[in-house]
């Protein structure tokens, strides 16, 4: 007996919603917010490349994030200087930092304030 590959149920979010209400949240927003994609003058929370910000009741953290593209010359390194900005938190626990492709990064997935800096508004 195999299992069946499950398709995504329609009306499903490509991407999971964050903890917004957690307490934490906005200081894993601002620590997300000091790295950069050392190619791209703006950080990777404003980029898009934060998909989901997940805080357990128990103030463990975990980041599914992606790179603009898969050949990124840092794409090894990245989610480590995402767990590095995250872990001094106080209250932070844990930090667990995924990578993910799914869905592939867009320039829609910018904030406007990224478009703004890369002039493309």
């Amino acid at each position: 007996m195999t299992a069946e590959p499950k398709e995504p149920i329609e009306g499903t979010p490509l991407i999971r919603p964050s903890t917004t209400d957690h307490p934490l949240y906005d200081s894993v927003v601002e620590a997300c917010r000091t790295v950069y994609d050392p190619e791209i003058p703006v950080n990777i929370f404003d980029l898009g490349l934060i998909y989901t910000i997940e805080i357990s009741p128990e103030n463990e953290v975990r980041i599914v994030m992606t790179l603009t593209a898969p050949g990124c010359p840092v794409a090894g390194e990245m989610p480590g200087w995402v767990a590095d900005a995250v872990e001094p938190i106080d209250g932070v626990k844990q930090v667990d930092v995924e990578m993910t492709f799914e869905p592939q990064w867009g320039m829609d997935m910018m904030s406007d304030e990224a478009r703004l800096e890369l002039g493309f508004m």
